[in-house]
């Protein structure tokens, strides 16, 4: 087995979503580190830095604004993020973008294109 390129945080809180972008992501050969919640995410951030955050639907918390969070906090504000949403409307794609994100992908999303967005940020910041 190859050595893990990179540790990727992933916040979402639909199981099989979750499940399903570990496995992929994994696949890849990166290290995934998933949460549930936004809480959890932050805490376990405040010890750890990834090369980049996925963040889906965030258990107790709004998605734009943990992202806002994210590109608030000095420490993270740094780290690519990648926004899995299951809207493709202008609005919330911009809405997104505003709160931080580096990457927009719609829920269902095609592995291949989730592995071109991940990698093209990941050699951005290498």
């Amino acid at each position: 087995m190859s050595k893990p390129l990179c540790k990727i945080v992933l916040v979402e809180e639909e199981p099989i979503l979750r499940d399903i972008t570990v496995f992929r992501l994994e696949l890849l050969g990166y290290t995934v580190v998933s949460f549930e919640a936004a809480r959890d995410a932050n805490a376990w951030l405040q010890t750890e830095l990834p090369g980049l955050i996925v963040v889906g639907n965030v258990a107790e918390a709004d998605s734009l604004e943990f992202m806002n969070h994210l590109s608030n906090e000095q420490r993270t504000s740094e780290i690519p993020v990648v926004y899995l949403s299951g809207s493709s409307d202008l609005e919330d794609v911009q809405k997104a973008y505003n709160a931080g994100a580096d990457e927009f992908l719609v829920t269902p999303y095609d592995p291949i294109v989730l592995e071109k967005k991940v990698s093209q940020l990941l050699v951005l910041t290498a």
